[in-house]
């Protein structure tokens, strides 16, 4: 079963085409249960979901505002223990020219280095982490 898994480095670069979002850089992060991607001003209005993609360091983030019909809240535990509510989305990614689905949570990630976090409840039966590895499928990127 091993064997039909791709290998992954620590970091990527990947597309999120329904959110039109592309080469988007991504942490690998095994530690983390949940993949998570940066939003701010998230608010919910009417059953719709509306935020912001922001961020300075990647210019296609800037001041993408989407909303979202089918969403749903999760409380997830972060790494120093304090458990949060966050909004989640399905969306699909796109590494390794393949579109695989995925659930999100809407994160503020200003401090952090990487705009999307990518947990092993999305990598779990696809992947195998080679933590020497960068950007093996944006290297295969067609």
């Amino acid at each position: 079963m091993e064997n039909n898994k791709l290998t992954i480095g620590r970091t990527d670069v990947a597309d999120f085409p329904d959110l039109a979002l592309l080469d988007i850089p991504i942490k690998i992060d095994s530690g983390a249960y949940t993949s998570s991607i940066h939003c701010k001003n998230v608010v919910e209005s009417n059953g719709i979901l509306y935020c912001e993609f922001l961020g300075d360091a990647h210019h296609q983030f800037n001041e993408k505002k989407i909303t979202f019909n089918a969403y749903k809240t999760t409380i997830v535990k972060s790494s120093n223990g304090i458990a949060s509510k966050r909004y989640a989305i399905k969306t699909k990614i796109k590494l390794f020219n393949k579109l695989y689905p995925i659930t999100l949570t809407l994160n503020d990630r200003d401090n952090m280095r990487f705009p999307v976090l990518i947990g092993r409840k999305f990598l779990s039966g696809k992947f195998i982490i080679d933590p020497k590895l960068l950007n093996v499928s944006f290297g295969l990127k067609n």
